[in-house]
């Protein structure tokens, strides 16, 4: 059986490994990165092998993450431990639930709609040699609002998904690799309009397919995106000028707000919310109506109509 003798070894070992889960059809784009975090992890540590306690030393950072995210990075270097195990006898598995840790979904923020409407207007002040980045986040940013989308599915939007005819958004590459069509209204349709005409003047000759583009003309990125987010937030007083960089309102909230303002506008009007509850998860692109019904018991508000909603069903 074959040996790992030394680091470069078990450098190669990852790369095989994530590009045969990518040939099976798995993204591994978080697996990548952190197995190369992993790897260089190993070489300070000078290890030439997988062994439970360079897995949990290295789970275990930063220090000052939650304990889900350590059993997430442990279970990621369990899996690759198993694969190596194929090739080194000698590698060992961190056992399951070594280091537990439970998700707890983040309660999000509900933007006011005077909050939106001054993020929207900070967008449109920013400054740049070609007037196109305050078009492009003021688009973004109203994009996110009216559609729900989450913001990878947003910037991945290529020319041919956007049907500025139809009014019809081809969500492609998704979180959970479920496509859908996402309609939108026509003042969307009309305001996505004006930004493709702004884009293609200040860019006529496209260096990206991507619908939404940079200053330079390319694709956005994540990062920048939300380092500018950021900015804007604080900007108009919802975000503390000098606190972490990871603390206040996400971008993700955006779409919770339109999960939740849409249910609460069906509660008041009396529709059945059970019946169009699978009609939001599929224009969320929620693999499961239950993460749907998690906004239910997030939102006080919606807790409180759906219980009323019970209490007058029962009094019949």
């Amino acid at each position: 059986m074959a040996r790992v003798p030394a680091m470069t070894t078990l450098t190669r070992a990852a790369r095989d490994y994530v590009a045969l889960r990518r040939a099976l059809g798995f993204k591994m784009v978080e697996v990548s990165r952190c197995l190369d975090d992993f790897v260089r992890f190993a070489r300070q540590e000078r290890a030439s092998r997988v062994t439970v306690d360079l897995a949990v030393q290295w789970a275990k950072l930063p220090a000052t993450a939650q304990p889900v995210t350590w059993a997430t990075r442990l279970r990621i270097i369990r899996q690759f431990a198993e694969y190596l195990r194929t090739i080194d006898p000698k590698t060992e598995i961190p056992p399951r639930g070594l280091l537990p840790g439970t998700y707890r979904r983040k309660p999000p923020y509900l933007y006011r709609n005077v909050e939106i409407q001054q993020l929207l207007q900070a967008a449109r002040a920013m400054r740049s040699p070609t007037g196109l980045r305050a078009w492009t986040y003021a688009t973004l940013l109203g994009l996110l609002t009216v559609t729900g989308m989450r913001i990878s599915e947003a910037l991945a939007l290529d020319r041919r998904d956007v049907d500025l005819r139809e009014g019809v958004l081809a969500v492609r590459r998704t979180k959970c690799r479920k496509e859908r069509l996402v309609p939108v209204h026509e003042t969307t349709r009309e305001a996505l309009l004006r930004y493709g005409r702004v884009r293609d003047r200040v860019h006529p000759r496209r260096k990206t397919e991507a619908f939404l583009m940079s200053e330079n003309g390319l694709r956005l990125n994540h990062c920048s995106v939300r380092e500018i987010f950021v900015r804007l937030s604080r900007a108009i007083g919802i975000r503390t000028p000098h606190g972490r960089f990871g603390h206040g309102p996400r971008l993700h909230d955006l779409r919770h707000r339109l999960a939740v303002s849409t249910l609460v506008r069906w509660y008041r009007s009396g529709v059945d919310v059970e019946r169009r509850l699978p009609v939001l998860a599929t224009y969320l692109g929620h693999t499961k109506v239950t993460d749907t019904y998690w906004y239910l018991q997030a939102i006080p508000e919606l807790f409180q109509l759906a219980l009323a909603r019970v209490e007058r069903a029962g009094a019949r």
